[in-house]
């Protein structure tokens, strides 16, 4: 069954292993029939700072947050393509969800469950593709899966976005002969399958 897919390539930089493996899984979802809104985070202009210590006085949305947070709303299914800097995501990737994952659009502080808002992008399912140099081994028992965990449970499962599956491809700056093709397969495949 066809499915409307949302696929940021969350790498600054206009071409990068992310922005491939977006265009890869974006390609192959697209000939299986899935509807597919692709977008790239170099392309985004806004100011990355919340800037306030509250949600009272937030900052208007620029137009292209308007726009993430308008195809968030309009997908099935969120794949979110980033590297791992530093144990975590770039800045600017984390500027979007800073500014636009809001109360009223995002999650609803005025209904709350166990002391959290309720999630207002429930029904929607997600898959990371994860670019590093941090072996997937280490990535699990030194650093606990950090910057998945915040991904699976602080901010996208906060908004009620169910993460299904992780693809991580390491070592991304220096891969063996070959690595990229096959991962670029592992991704049009999961694109083909819309997983």
């Amino acid at each position: 069954m066809a499915q409307r897919i949302y696929i940021l390539d969350g790498h600054p930089a206009p071409t990068s292993l992310s922005n491939t493996f977006a265009k890869a899984y974006a390609e192959a979802a697209r000939a299986a029939g899935h509807e597919i809104r692709l977008v790239h985070l170099s392309s985004l202009h806004f100011d990355i700072d919340f800037g306030v210590a509250g949600y009272q006085q937030t900052k208007p949305l620029e137009p292209d947050l308007e726009q993430v947070l308008e195809d968030l709303a309009w997908c099935e299914h969120f794949v979110l393509a980033t590297p791992m800097w530093w144990g975590g995501m770039p800045a600017k990737l984390k500027g979007v969800f800073d500014r636009a994952l809001l109360p009223g659009r995002a999650f609803d502080t005025r209904s709350m469950h166990f002391g959290l808002p309720a999630p207002l992008l429930g029904g929607r399912t997600a898959r990371v593709i994860l670019t590093s140099d941090t072996p997937g081994w280490f990535l699990r028992l030194a650093y606990k899966n950090s910057l998945l965990w915040q991904l699976r449970r602080q901010i996208l499962g906060f908004v009620g976005i169910k993460l299904t599956g992780v693809t991580h491809c390491s070592p991304a700056t220096e891969p063996k002969p070959g690595m990229v093709d096959r991962w670029r397969a592992e991704v049009g495949n999961l694109g083909a399958r819309a997983r």
